[in-house]
Order: C-alpha cells, then sequence, then structure tokens
C-alpha cells in the first residue's frame, strides 16, 4: 500500500472588493465578494514545505483588488474571466484557476422622488452569482462559465398542490390541492460560450424563473423546478444546463378552531426547519461535456 496526495488546490477566499465608477457626477457602484482557486502541480509544498511553486494567497487578495482597477468591474463573468486567464497564462505552475464571485445589488436612494447620484440602499433580493474557470493556454485553453443566483424568496399563496404521494405507516401528511409554496432558490446555468451578453442574460433568466414558478400550476415543487428550467433552456440556446437547489419554505395552516375561528387557508405557520430540499438538473441532451464546471471551492457558489 502506498500513500499519495491527491486532488488539491488553494486559493484566496471571499475578497470584499466593491468598485465605484466615479468619472461622472451619476457614480456607478459594483459590491462582490470574489473567491481565487489554484491548481497545478503544488506536491512539493504538501510533500516537503517546498514554497517554490506557490503563489502566496496574499498576491491572489491583492491582483482580486488591482483587477477591479486595471481590468474593470462591471459584469462579474468578464471580471472572473480576466482574473482565471491570468493565473493561467501568466503563473507559470498554474494549470488551472477557478473564480467564484457573489455580486451584491444596490439600488439608487430616492430623495424628493428623485434618484440621488452617490447613495443607495442594499437591495434585499438575491445574490448574482458567477464561476469561471481556466485549463491550459494558447490553442489548448479551456474555458467554462457558471452564472448564477441564490436565496431568491418565491412565495406563490395558491397555484400549487401535495397530493398523491406513497404512503407508509410513518406518514401523517395530509393532501392538499391548495397551500402555499415558497422556496428560497439557488439556481445555476452553465454557458457553451463566452459570446454572451452577461448583463441581458442573467436579467432575462430572472424574469422567466419568477413568470414560470407564478404560471405553473404546480402539482410538486420537483414539477415546477422543471418547468421553470424548461423555459430558460428554450430562451437561451447558448445554455447547456440549469441546476435548482429549492427548499420547501413550509407554511402549514394554523389551527384556530380552540377560539371558536374558522381559518380558510388565511392564516399559516411558517416553518424553516425541518425542510424538504427539491434538487434537480434541466439539460439539453447534446450538452458539451461539463469538465470541472461544477468543481467548486467556497460552496459559496
Amino acid at each position: 500500500m502506498a500513500i499519495v496526495l491527491g486532488t488539491n488546490q488553494y486559493g484566496k477566499a471571499e475578497n470584499r472588493v466593491v468598485r465605484i465608477y466615479r468619472e461622472t457626477p451619476r457614480h456607478e457602484i459594483h459590491d462582490i465578494n470574489v473567491s481565487s482557486a489554484l491548481r497545478g502541480d503544488f506536491s512539493s509544498a504538501h510533500l516537503v514545505g517546498d514554497q517554490g511553486n506557490v503563489l502566496p494567497t496574499d498576491t491572489q487578495k491583492h491582483t482580486a483588488y488591482a483587477f477591479a482597477k486595471e481590468k474593470g468591474l462591471v459584469s462579474i463573468e468578464d471580471y472572473g474571466l480576466a482574473l482565471a486567464t491570468h493565473y493561467v497564462e501568466d503563473i507559470e505552475p498554474v494549470t488551472g484557476a477557478r473564480i467564484e464571485i457573489e455580486e451584491f445589488a444596490w439600488e439608487r436612494a430616492l430623495v424628493d422622488g428623485v434618484e440621488h447620484d452617490h447613495t443607495w440602499l442594499r437591495k434585499g433580493q438575491e445574490v448574482r452569482l458567477a464561476a469561471v474557470t481556466v485549463e491550459g493556454t494558447g490553442a489548448d485553453q479551456q474555458v467554462w462559465v457558471v452564472g448564477g443566483l441564490k436565496d431568491l424568496v418565491l412565495l406563490k399563496s395558491t397555484g400549487s398542490e401535495f397530493a398523491g404521494f406513497l404512503q407508509d405507516p410513518y406518514t401523517t401528511l395530509a393532501p392538499t390541492h391548495d397551500r402555499v409554496m415558497a422556496t428560497s432558490l439557488t439556481a445555476k446555468w452553465r454557458f457553451s460560450s463566452t459570446d454572451v451578453d452577461w448583463e441581458a442574460t442573467y436579467v432575462g433568466v430572472k424574469t422567466i424563473l419568477v413568470k414560470r414558478f407564478a404560471e405553473v400550476h404546480s402539482k410538486a415543487l420537483q414539477q415546477t423546478l422543471y418547468e421553470m428550467g424548461k423555459a430558460v433552456l428554450e430562451a437561451f440556446g447558448f445554455i447547456a444546463e440549469i441546476t435548482f437547489s429549492a427548499p420547501n419554505k413550509h407554511h402549514f395552516v394554523y389551527d384556530l378552531s380552540p377560539f371558536g375561528l374558522e381559518n380558510n387557508n388565511e392564516v399559516f405557520h411558517a416553518d424553516d426547519r425541518p425542510y424538504g430540499l427539491i434538487q434537480a438538473t434541466v439539460t439539453r441532451d447534446d450538452a458539451p461535456d461539463a469538465g470541472p464546471a461544477w468543481v467548486g471551492y467556497t460552496g459559496l457558489v
């Protein structure tokens, strides 16, 4: 039996970078959390403590901030591509790099009904995501880009049911044909191209997800997720697949009968745990190979 070093990577996680564009009186803000992970032959560092091939994680931190100025920070996908390509092409021991980004949205403050030029309020809807993986250089270089969102909280007060399910001696759940359905959605989609209008695509995907969640008469959250994913793939030919993770944020009708009150699906107890967790992927049958696109680093993206 031999003991050997397995898969490894290292980097600087969760650099909080804020880029403000101040070239005009009306400023623009971009607020991100960016992590970088480098892959290559770093066996000497693990086996004998030789750091000769190791670019310090502190350097990776500085690079994240410098690139926000040098390369710009507007679309997180473009920013991630610039960082990952730099590490693979300019740092000799690095053969692969993964950049994971969370973006936090801000909206302009209204002062006397007018948008203020340099004051914002943090938007509390969802966190935008991107993950970029680059391997190799020159003609052999391969690039994988994943976009996404998390913490998109959705709720519909009707148009959802759950009945006809398998039962055993431990089943107590009563079937229902009219329930509240709610979730805090995580959705990630893999691009098959980098020739993409990142901003318009993000807005378009989110719009479709919300629209289908609202419109589909749901017999199960699983059905709704599939219909959401199908609609995204039909609308965007350069998206190869989309994955969902959706906790079922349960709302139980509260028993008001001890107080002589009827409750016709009007008052609920929102129960945050335990929760059903539904996960699914909707994909094209001819989707290109995912390679390392889903091989994560921080677990945040």
